[in-house]
């Protein structure tokens, strides 16, 4: 009878959680949006999707710390996925989850966008080496222009840590309940505390 714990030739069999996580490619493109009808605007979104098969989701600038925040929670998505651990089915939404550091979907989606003309950061990534996500390889420069195309005036946002603008510190920290005393216990600044929350949602699965 054979070992579950060795494969075929006697050597151990991998762990899954030795596994390297995937790494979706992932771009970042900041603008600002007039959205008239949110419904409207996230079918738009869905469309740019269809037609290049990334993974795309919008986010308010306001909340968002940092490139790094957005690109972690790619990756970890990426990797519940593949373990089958996801709580949304759309690979979209779990990003959404893991940058929001929460797993309630209602809540995560006051990360996202909403009515009105206001600065956004629109993620899309190309999930299509994920396992478990049945995604086609993405076309990641057709879903830059197209969302950029989207907005009144827009950027894509090199690699890198910075947005090259401002989140608003009050409503992240009233969003990630972050506190006096938690900021002064930290030898990080706000964002520090941003992306641990990130990281934590994984670990608390």
């Amino acid at each position: 009878m054979t070992d579950p714990a060795v494969d075929a030739d006697g050597e151990p069999a991998p762990d899954v959680d030795d596994e390297p996580a995937p790494e979706p490619a992932v771009r970042l493109v900041r603008g600002t949006f007039a959205i008239d009808d949110l419904d409207a605007f996230l079918a738009d979104l869905d469309g740019v999707a269809e037609e290049t098969g990334a993974v795309v989701q919008a986010f308010d600038a306001d909340l968002v710390v940092s490139a790094t925040q957005l690109r972690e929670a790619a990756r970890l998505a990426a990797r519940s996925i593949a373990r089958g651990e996801a709580v949304a089915r759309d690979p979209g939404v779990e990003v959404l989850l893991y940058a929001a550091g929460r797993r309630q979907i209602d809540r995560a989606l006051e990360l996202g966008v909403s009515e009105g003309e206001q600065a956004a950061v629109v993620l899309v990534a190309d999930f299509g080496d994920v396992p478990g996500a049945d995604r086609p390889t993405a076309d990641l420069d057709g879903a830059v222009e197209a969302v950029r195309e989207l907005a009144v005036g827009s950027t894509e946002i090199p690699d890198g840590d910075a947005l090259d603008a401002a989140f608003d510190e009050g409503r992240v920290r009233e969003f990630y309940a972050v506190t006096d005393r938690e900021l002064a216990a930290t030898n990080g600044d706000l964002a520090d505390v941003v992306r641990e929350r990130v990281a934590l949602l994984d670990v608390e699965k």
